[in-house]
């Protein structure tokens, strides 16, 4: 009865609203207890469906007041689907005299991009070849078992327990890609079968919370380098000062939360190997108890009694815990050089709600291919690929990259793509760069 309640769109009772009017309900300012969205020119009133949001509530939250179109398409397998519970939440749609999207938007751009997309569909890139991610499977679980044989069989001493530890960290990083995959819903044509198999992997595999997972990861994507929308750019200010503007407004403002104008040096110390020994490792629990996730955390479980149990009668308590430090420490340096060389030299700033094109490109860069970065890397190489279609399997990268420069090269958008070592490099400079804007504005402006 409630799906039948509602005008169709375009008809005589649809209400019409103007962008002015649905900028105003972002859930901040006079209108805080309202957020509208858009999404294909219908107007949807999110303001207690959010807490609801199987995706969350920051990262549907995070459109609030905008165009939602192409962030919608890019995140949603079944869209026929999604928009049927969505039904109850239509509230209007917009005026015939405005535009499909925002004036700050490159109209141009957006329609080339869509044309972009339904040229993907129709080339079948964002099918998976599931045999590709049945061995990569199959290679962690060969790495798993040879760590342990290592130690069963060599002994303790100090050469087979450092090898085995760095094959347990190498499978540990490449759990981090497959469950990146599953994740993002780009193994199974349904979302069922990603979820479950999701936290499996990132479950038992390597001991984390999927939610916690994809709490902070869809807002990463939907938001990417925007400042209090991206949880990744959330060491700013705290830790680093990151980006050129906000540097530049952080020494304005005489704030001094760290010597930031170091940072590039102490980011070897706190950033690398401190990540996930040290922080992921304890809130990962944490968030799991207080959001009530049992499943997760009976997952997460699973991984540490397989590990305690299957290393505990050859090393020892002292043993065990050293050889879990150590490999969560190869797993942090890994990790955390992988996923920020793509985003921490390139533009942050607050959120100017530009298209999802210039949105993707400006906050992410690839690196070279070849065998060696696509595995290191978990074909997060394929950055921009991977960001302007986050369900596309990442095996296809490679196939969709030259349409993507082409259109990148037919409206002037810069294509950044750079030698790994480079790219690795680039985190650093960057640091150095905004540290010494930072300090320039915090002493003579």
């Amino acid at each position: 009865v409630l799906l039948c309640s509602w005008p169709t769109p375009g008809s005589p009772g649809m209400r019409r609203f103007t962008w002015e009017e649905i900028a105003q309900r972002t859930g901040r300012g006079p209108a805080a207890d309202e957020r509208w969205l858009v999404i294909d020119r219908k107007v949807y009133d999110i303001s207690r469906f959010h807490r609801r949001h199987p995706g969350g509530s920051r990262v549907i939250s995070h459109y609030a007041g905008q165009d939602a179109t192409d962030p919608f398409i890019a995140f949603h397998l079944d869209k026929t689907l999604v928009k049927k519970y969505m039904s109850p939440l239509l509230i209007g749609e917009l005026a015939p005299d405005q535009p499909s999207f925002e004036p700050s938007k490159n109209k141009k751009l957006v329609e080339d991009f869509r044309e972009l997309r339904a040229t993907v569909e129709k080339m079948g890139l964002l099918k998976p070849n599931r045999a590709f991610f049945l061995l990569h499977l199959c290679h962690i679980l060969v790495l798993d078992v040879a760590a342990w044989l290592t130690i069963w069989y060599f002994g303790s001493s100090t050469v087979p327990f450092l090898f085995s530890a760095l094959l347990l960290g190498t499978v540990q990083a490449q759990a981090g890609w497959l469950q990146h995959d599953f994740g993002h819903l780009s193994v199974f044509s349904e979302s069922k079968w990603n979820h479950w198999v999701h936290k499996f992997v990132i479950g038992h595999l390597k001991g984390a919370p999927a939610s916690w997972w994809n709490h902070l990861h869809f807002q990463h994507h939907a938001k990417p380098n925007c400042f209090r929308k991206d949880p990744d750019v959330n060491m700013h200010p705290l830790f680093f000062a990151l980006g050129k503007k906000l540097s530049v407004e952080l020494g304005e403002q005489k704030k001094k939360f760290m010597p930031y104008n170091h940072q590039h040096k102490y980011f070897f110390i706190i950033g690398p190997p401190a990540l996930v020994p040290l922080y992921f490792q304890w809130y990962i629990f944490y968030f799991a108890v207080q959001r009530k996730q049992w499943v997760d955390l009976a997952w997460m479980l699973t991984f540490y009694i397989r590990f305690f149990l299957t290393y505990l009668p050859l090393l020892g308590v002292k043993g065990i815990l050293g050889l879990h430090l150590l490999v969560r420490f190869i797993e942090s340096n890994w990790f955390v050089w992988v996923t920020q060389m793509n985003h921490i030299p390139m533009h942050i700033d607050y959120d100017k709600n530009v298209d999802w094109f210039s949105t993707q490109l400006q906050a992410t860069c690839n690196v070279h291919q070849s065998l060696f970065n696509d595995w290191f890397s978990g074909h997060l190489n394929f950055q921009i690929e991977h960001h302007l279609f986050p369900t596309m399997p990442r095996h296809n990268y490679w196939k969709v990259a030259p349409l993507v420069k082409s259109l990148c090269a037919k409206h002037g958008v810069e294509y950044q793509c750079k030698p790994l070592l480079t790219a690795f490099a680039d985190i650093v400079y960057s640091l150095k760069d905004s540290g010494e804007l930072w300090l320039d504005a915090y002493l003579h402006k």
